[in-house]
Formats: C-alpha cells, sequence, structure tokens
C-alpha cells in the first residue's frame, strides 16, 4: 500500500549528521513549528549571509514572518532570493561522563525555499493576526487593528513549506563503554519556557483585567509549549 505520509525531503534537506534523528513528514515538521515562537531567517545578499530573529506563523502549508518594510536586508529576501527559515526548541541539557559526549535534547526544523512578498491587504492582515495570534492566542481581537500606515510600514513575507525536514533528540547521555565506570554523575536536565507574572503596564487604565484569553495562553507557556 503507497503512504499517505506526505514527505518534505529534498536533496538539500536530507540530513546527514546523525540521519536517525530526522523526520520529513509534513505532520511533524508542522508541530514542531507550532510549538516555537522565534524563527531564524537566513540569506545572502552581496555574497553577505544575514540570519535575522523574527516571530512567525504558520498558516496550512505557509510560513509567514514579518519585519520593518525600510529593512533593506528583509526588502532583498522578498525580491525572490533563496532563504533559509529556522525553528529550534530547548527541551534539555544531556550530560555525559566525558566532555566529548555532552549533549542537548531538541527539537529543530528547517525550511528552504524562496520567500515571497505579501501585497494584498487582505492576506497581508490575515498573516499578521496569525502571527500575533500564534504568539498570545486569541489577541487579535482584544487589541486595535493596524491602521493603513502601520500595514504600509510592515513588510510581510510568505515562504511555502514544500522543503524541510525536522531532527530531534531525546533521552539520556551515550557514552563511551570502558567510561560508565567513572564516578561522575550522567543524566539529563530537562528545561521549559514557562511565563512569569504578568506585570502591567504603568499606563494601563484602571480597572482593566488581563483577558482570559491572555490568562489561558500565559497558563499554556507556564506549562511550557510541548
Amino acid at each position: 500500500m503507497k503512504s499517505t505520509v506526505e514527505s518534505l525531503q529534498s536533496p538539500r534537506t536530507t540530513v546527514k549528521r546523525l540521519p536517525k534523528r530526522a523526520t520529513y513528514d509534513r505532520a511533524s515538521v508542522e508541530a514542531i513549528l507550532d510549538a516555537g515562537t522565534i524563527c531564524h531567517v537566513g540569506f545572502a545578499v552581496g555574497g553577505q549571509p544575514y540570519v535575522l530573529p523574527t516571530v512567525y506563523a504558520r498558516v496550512g502549508e505557509t510560513l509567514y514572518v514579518h519585519g520593518s518594510a525600510a529593512s533593506r536586508m528583509l526588502e532583498s529576501a522578498a525580491g525572490g532570493i533563496p532563504v533559509c527559515a529556522t525553528v529550534t526548541l530547548l527541551d534539555g541539557l544531556v550530560l555525559a561522563r566525558s566532555a566529548f559526549h555532552h549533549s542537548v535534547n531538541y527539537r529543530s526544523v528547517v525550511v528552504l525555499g524562496v520567500a515571497e512578498r505579501v501585497d494584498d491587504p487582505e492576506r497581508k492582515l490575515a498573516a499578521l493576526r496569525a502571527v500575533v495570534d500564534h504568539v498570545v492566542p486569541d489577541r487579535w481581537d482584544e487589541v486595535r487593528e493596524p491602521n493603513e500606515q502601520e500595514l504600509k510600514a510592515t513588510l510581510v513575507l510568505a515562504l511555502p513549506i514544500d522543503e524541510a525536514s525536522a531532527k530531534v533528540r531525546t533521552g539520556g547521555p551515550i557514552d563511551d563503554e570502558e567510561d560508565y565506570a567513572l564516578p561522575v554523575w550522567a543524566g539529563q536536565l530537562p528545561l521549559r519556557l514557562v511565563a512569569g507574572e504578568p506585570v502591567a503596564d504603568e499606563r494601563l487604565g484602571h480597572g482593566i483585567p488581563l483577558s482570559p484569553a491572555a490568562i489561558r495562553s500565559l497558563e499554556a507557556h507556564r506549562g511550557a509549549r510541548r
């Protein structure tokens, strides 16, 4: 029976180093993208590589990132040059008996492709809404939408998720057999990103409560995005 799992593998995204940690099915890639908050977008302009961190959102099979319309680097990326977007989630430190075998547990995604500039006003607004709600679910409905001047000042790029790979490490240290007898503690130190207590803006109007949607989002962050 033919597999129904969609693979995003290509010669460029095929993992050479520790390939057993790699997966290329769309569901695994999208799950990691949905769990992250920050991505790094890499591209080269005039032979000079740049890597920019930014918040993002996945909508279907497209990754949306945004930035200032005045950014020369983002404007170059919008001109149809190849880009690389990466997302990494750090899940823990792996402490081995030897320095060489120390590692980290992580989930990561690399997406390759050509980004396009989003100029259609409705699609652009929908992409920005997706970015805001990806960071804080339902936040868009609670705030003022961007006005025309703000939309003009914002550049939105769309990167199709057609060529990608995911790589995951879990578990404890893998030491050389002779090192297991060493009197050195070894194991895992799990890590989570959690939100602290909300701090109200000093100019917040009297009696304005933190919205239920924001509270739910903070609680989700307190439990870590997994």
